[in-house]
Formats: C-alpha cells, structure tokens, sequence
C-alpha cells in the first residue's frame, strides 16, 4: 500500500526528516527542511536511548497496575482534559496564530491543528469511552493440553496463550491536537509505553495536553516517561535507530513519511499512509442514496485520510443529457465540490469544459474530487486496485451480486456498501480511538485500536515434565475449552 520511492538513501532520508515534522507540507516546505537538514548535527543515541529505555520502564510499572486503576489513570486524565480546557484552547489559538503568521501551513494541514469548540470534551468522552472496555491484558486465546500424565506422575502439562502489551510504540502523527490523548489512552489501556512526535506547528498545544496525562500518571504511581512528548526531529532519528527498546513504529502521514521511516529504522512499522478514497455509484445505484453517500463522504470533513478522493460512475447514467450523471454533477457544485475529470469522463458531451484530472491517485484533502466513468463493476474494481491507496472504498448500489463482488474483491483494508467512507474510523467502529487507519497487511489493518497494541505470550504449566528426546512421552495436544 505504501508507494516506496527510488530515490538514494541520503536523499530519501533529508526529504524524511522534513517529513517526520510535519506529514502535510507543501513542496517547498520541504524543501527548506532538506536543506537544513543537511547541516543538522547527528542524533544523541545516547539520549535517545534514554528516552525509549525510560519508556519501557514506566511501560512495566504501569502493566503491574490493577485493571481497576489503570481504567482510573484514564479517567483522571479525562477529567484534567476537562479541568484545563481553556488552558489547551488557548494554547491552540497560539499554535493556529503562529501558523496564520507564517502563512506556509496548507489549508487541509491548518483544519486539522485548529481546534473547534467542544473538541476537548469529546476527546475526554473518548478517554473515557477507551476506559470502559473489557480490559485487554491477559485474556486467554488458547488453552491446549499438550501432554497427558507421564510415567513420572508428573500430570497434564497445559499451555495457554493469553494478550500481552505490545511493549513501548514510537508514534509520528500529524499537526493534529486531538491525536495525542487518543493514542496515549489506547497505548495505557494496552499496558504500553510510547514515545510520541506531533507536527512542531501543534507545539504548545501538544504541550498543554501531554501535562494532563504526565500529572494523572504522576497521581497513579507511574512515571510520566511512560508517555513522552517527542520534541524534535534529531530525537525522532536517534529513536528510529532503537530497535533493542522500542518494538513497533506508527508513521501517520503522508507516503514521504512512512517510506522514510521504513528505510532507516529495523523496528518494525505499522503503516499509516495517504487516503486516497473511492466512491463507486453503480448502475444499479439509487439515486438519492448515492447523492447522500458522496456529499457526505467528501465533505463531512474534506481533511480526513477517510474523505472520498475519486468518484467512479457507471457509464450507463451519462447515456443521455438528461442521465443521472450530469444531475450528480449539478448537486456536486451545489455543494462547492470543484470536480475534475477524468480522460474518459471529459470524452463525454457536456463535460469537456470540466478541469482535466492530471492523476489518479492524489488525496485532495479539501473540497476537490476525481470523476471518472467506467463500463461495470469489474472495470471500477481494477480501477480502485490500480489507483487507490488500500485505505477504504464504497460502492452504492441496489444490485446484491454487485455488492458482493465490490467488497470481495477490491483489495484495501475497509470496503463499505451503501455507506460514507467517513464511517472508517476508530470511534465509529467501537475502538473508542484509533492509533491510525493502517494500510499494512501484517499484524493489523485497518483502523487500529487496542487490539493493534497488543501481542501474545505462551504459559506452560507442568509438574516435573521434561523432553528426554521424546522417548516415553506421549502428546495430547487437544484443545480445552477458553
């Protein structure tokens, strides 16, 4: 899913850096960024080894927690988000301000940093919402009774396999305020350590956050280490280089970031990408779902990786001038969608004067939209699977063969019938939060909650058994009940 440039390693590296700072910059931000970076002295291993090191210490206190208290600890840092909201809003306002003065951040990256009124309260509902559910460590995944009693009178000897934390998590994630208590909640329900680099335009924002969990963690016993703030870029290179304490990377951003992180780090990565997001309006579409389905999936919030980027439309509903098609244009300019056309769609009477799509794979992230036709369900499944970022894609239609089909065989980590892409999201999927949307296909895909924070570890209860070269031994290995 991850695009891999061919660039040399120096280079892919300098572009990476300006990258890890802000996932959203425009061009020539990064350029400025590679420049500097150029003469930027190397990374403290040392300190950073400090950093991921400390983390995994806390991470061990925090595991050796009760349930009870760890669902407490969240709470608590709920309620100072709550307490201190004038405080973290104020600060926002100095981030945003700071921004406007600059006048370099890009339009979907500044809807992002700037936070609205009552984001703070529904980011401390989340908190809690990641609180109340069924605690994750320990559960059992596997019971097996892998020998009966031995000639020695030893007894059975039964193995489970129960969840475990991940361990300590490196998070890059973009000038987004709102993504830091949510990953720090799944990370702390998860019993794990993380070590977190936001966008350096959210600074203070950041700042004023990460003090209402360092406080709550201080309160429980638990050292603030177990939740770090990431301040610069030289930290997040010596981290990458960690690969002893830090057990796996989450780059939230763009392409250019992921695939820096991918090729200077041997921790493992979860990738999180761009969302380029299809909508499929089929043949057999109706017409006003359709309508409702698209606005919304472009417009609910234009800068989310799970906005639709591209429209497909079935060749069928601009047959005549009076289609359906050309309808779906007239209500997509109703609502301020700039459509560009596709190479086949500007072939089409009444829609050569449309902007030409110069590329069809871009994530927009504003109120711009790809549209092309194509002859069924076949050719918009090779379409999305050519050109789509593996992220989520919709189909709307009433036929039921269609439906099948679409969500069988396009390949990306969350494929809707008959519903916005903006549903691909943590909360709305019951996670209470999201780390990220991966468009990985190890470990976990798709919006990652705790589940993605977790691992497994294998206890074996015995009473004396040894393997002696197998000579006596005689194996059950028959599955017990959870």
């Amino acid at each position: 899913p991850l695009k891999m440039g061919n660039s040399s390693s120096s280079s892919s590296k300098k572009k990476g850096v300006a990258a890890a700072d802000d996932a959203n910059a425009n061009a020539s931000a990064v350029m400025v960024a590679v420049s500097n970076a150029s003469v930027r002295a190397p990374p403290d291993n040392a300190h950073c080894s400090h950093l991921a090191s400390s983390a995994r210490t806390a991470s061990r206190i925090l595991q050796s927690l009760s349930s009870e208290k760890r669902v407490a600890l969240l709470f608590r840092i709920a309620d100072l988000l709550e307490e201190r909201t004038n405080t973290i809003m104020a600060a926002n306002a100095d981030d945003v301000a700071r921004a406007d003065a600059q006048g370099t951040l890009p339009p979907a990256t500044r809807q992002r940093l700037a936070l609205k009124e009552g984001k703070i309260k529904q980011v401390a509902a989340g908190t809690r919402a990641v609180a109340r559910q069924q605690e994750p460590i320990g559960r059992v995944v596997r019971r097996c009774k892998v020998m009966d009693d031995d000639e020695h009178g030893s007894g059975s000897l039964t193995l489970e396999k129960v969840t475990a934390p991940m361990g300590v998590l490196l998070v890059i994630f973009e000038a987004r305020p709102d993504a830091l208590p949510q990953i720090a909640s799944l990370a702390l329900k998860a019993g794990n350590g993380a070590l977190l680099k936001g966008g350096r335009e959210a600074t203070q924002s950041n700042k004023a956050i990460h003090a209402c969990i360092a406080q709550a963690l201080t309160e429980f016993g638990v050292p603030p280490a177990c939740i770090t703030l990431v301040d610069t870029r030289d930290e997040v290179d010596g981290l990458l280089a960690c690969h002893d304490t830090i057990d796996m990377v989450v780059p939230r951003g763009s392409n250019q970031l992921c695939t820096y992180v991918m090729e200077n780090t041997k921790i493992p990565v979860l990738g999180h990408a761009d969302g380029v997001c299809h909508v499929y309006v089929d043949k057999a579409a109706d017409p006003l779902k359709a309508n409702r389905i698209l606005v919304d999936a472009k417009t609910d919030y234009p800068a989310a990786c799970n906005a639709a980027e591209t429209c497909l439309v079935h060749m069928d509903h601009f047959a005549n001038p009076h289609g359906y098609g050309h309808r779906l244009l007239n209500k997509l300019g109703e609502e301020g969608i700039k459509v560009l056309a596709g190479p086949r769609m500007r072939a089409i009477p009444g829609c050569a004067q449309l902007p030409t799509a110069e590329d069809m794979h871009v994530e927009y992230g504003d109120l711009t939209l790809m549209m092309e036709v194509v002859d069924d369900v076949d050719a918009a499944i090779a379409h999305i699977n050519t050109n789509s970022s593996s992220h989520t894609e919709c189909v709307v239609t009433e036929d039921e063969a269609v439906r099948e089909k679409f969500l069988n065989a396009v390949d990306s980590a969350c494929v809707f019938a008959n519903c916005s892409t903006r549903f691909s999201d943590g909360f709305r999927f019951g996670l209470g939060a999201e780390v990220g949307i991966s468009t990985s296909r190890l470990h976990a895909r798709g919006p990652v909650g705790i589940e993605g924070l977790l691992t497994t570890k294998t206890y074996i209860r015995g009473g004396g058994h040894v393997v002696a070269k197998d000579a006596t031994n005689k194996y059950a290995h028959e599955e017990l009940p959870l």
